[in-house]
């Protein structure tokens, strides 16, 4: 998935279902907590993948992935293992990290766009990363 697209599924996917549980906490359907602890499970299993794959590449994105891994992954399986019964600093860190992926991904989405003004292969993930190491 290319950063934009990427950018773009956080933004309109991720943030708005993310803080639809902070908000409305005791009024979702249990599906939808079953549905995170799923989730959080899949994310834990495939950030750590990426994280050992990127880790021994010497990726500048790694990072990305142990902010999953540690945080991002066992939250979700927390509340979703909880559901009705979980704390509401749960859902407070919850919303927290909420607004958190829409900044960085709405940052991400200028990044790219001010990029693509100077350097229009930069839309390909490789030349981006290839452009950051040089300008960082």
């Amino acid at each position: 998935m290319s950063g934009i697209a990427l950018s773009l599924f956080h933004i309109f996917v991720v943030f708005p279902l993310l803080m639809y549980i902070a908000v409305f906490r005791g009024f979702v359907p249990l599906w939808v907590y079953q549905g995170i602890l799923g989730l959080g499970i899949v994310l834990l299993v495939y950030h750590l993948y990426r994280l050992i794959t990127k880790w021994k590449a010497n990726s500048v994105t790694v990072w990305i992935n142990a902010v999953h891994v540690v945080f991002v992954a066992p939250l979700l399986i927390y509340i979703g293992k909880n559901a009705y019964d979980t704390p509401r600093w749960a859902f407070e860190i919850l919303s927290m990290g909420a607004f958190a992926t829409l900044g960085y991904n709405l940052y991400g989405l200028v990044i790219i766009a001010q990029g693509l003004k100077t350097n229009p292969t930069l839309h390909e993930p490789r030349a981006q990363q290839e452009f950051q190491a040089e300008n960082s």
